[in-house]
């Protein structure tokens, strides 16, 4: 108990740090709250890294061991020990990688010897093609599918999308992607099965990250758009003469545009999590490929690494999204 008291007034104490920096140096409600973001950052980045460390070094096994090969000698095992400080106390391991990281060092994979860092600017292009190709797979299909029920309730549209709704959300993402390969790679040969080059390649994969959640979105923003058109300036808009295109598109979607950009900025982090399957079943060169294959070898540092850039990513698309919220309703002020 007393322990969690001092962690929280540790927290609350850099968080009343942070506002009066930020205020004090920085104007402007938008760029006042971005900052106080981004300087909370180096602490929500902290607190993944010890999670990180603590989940790794409790899984059963050596990773010396694994890291030199089941024919390796234990002369062998004991100096990737040494080389990599594996032979010292946790606490001080993860000490020694903290200062790692504060000099902008991940670390060094037990399998190649290069630095971590270089394996994720290789590949995290890739997964970020990737994630947003399969992003706007979700919303292009989404949105308007979950607009045009919204115009005509209890229809044909909305009933076939409650139906693939439900569909969507409870298929399996590998399974949707096998079923893909399957149909238009192996009986069609229309597009090729895996790798990574031309617009081919990304569409299966797209398509896989991206459909299941075109029902998430379809059925937001049906139900935000049902709520919008029965709105009193809605009727009025209709009274006095506004095409109904106008009505809906200008008027209506402005004001659902909130929950759907709530939804978007809690996707991406999923879409980035999904990513790391979709990129094992079509041998997608991304960096969640190459997080399961160290996990699979038991390359700690590589693990680390990849999480904690995922974790940044999504701490840094939230701060966007709620940066917009702003720009989407002028009545939103950050205190």
């Amino acid at each position: 108990m007393r322990v969690q008291c001092r962690v929280g007034l540790i927290v609350e104490f850099w968080s009343a740090i942070i506002r009066v920096i930020s205020c004090t140096l920085f104007g402007g409600i938008l760029l006042n709250f971005a900052i106080r973001r981004l300087l909370l950052l180096p602490l929500m980045l902290f607190g993944v890294s010890v999670a990180v460390f603590v989940m790794l070094h409790a899984i059963p096994g050596d990773p010396a061991r694994m890291a030199a090969g089941p024919d390796a000698s234990e002369e062998d095992v004991q100096q990737i020990r040494l080389n990599y400080g594996l032979d010292k106390p946790l606490t001080t391991q993860y000490a020694i990688y903290l200062k790692k990281i504060v000099h902008g060092d991940l670390g060094d994979s037990f399998q190649t010897y290069s630095p971590v860092l270089e394996g994720i600017g290789i590949t995290l292009p890739a997964t970020l093609e990737l994630t947003a190709a399969g992003m706007l797979v979700a919303v292009l299909i989404g949105i308007p599918l979950g607009i045009f029920a919204a115009m005509r309730p209890r229809g044909l549209l909305d009933n076939a999308l409650t139906s693939l709704a439900v569909l969507g959300i409870s298929m399996p993402g590998f399974f949707l992607g096998l079923l893909l390969m399957m149909f238009f790679s192996l009986r069609l040969g229309w597009l090729p099965p895996t790798g990574r080059g031309s617009w081919q390649h990304l569409l299966l994969p797209a398509l896989t990250l991206g459909l299941p959640y075109v029902a998430t979105f379809s059925r937001l923003a049906r139900s935000t758009m049902l709520d919008v058109l029965g709105e009193d300036y809605i009727r009025t808009a209709y009274a006095k003469g506004v095409p109904r295109y106008k009505v809906v598109f200008k008027h209506a979607l402005s004001n659902a545009a909130i929950p759907l950009v709530t939804v978007f900025g809690m996707d991406f982090g999923r879409l980035l999590g999904g990513a790391v399957i979709v990129e094992k079943v079509f041998a997608w060169p991304g960096m969640g490929r190459f997080m399961i294959d160290a996990i699979v070898a038991r390359d700690i540092y590589v693990v680390q690494g990849t999480i904690l850039v995922f974790a940044a990513i999504v701490v840094l698309v939230n701060l966007l999204v709620d940066l917009a919220y702003g720009f989407l309703d002028p009545r939103i002020a950050y205190a």
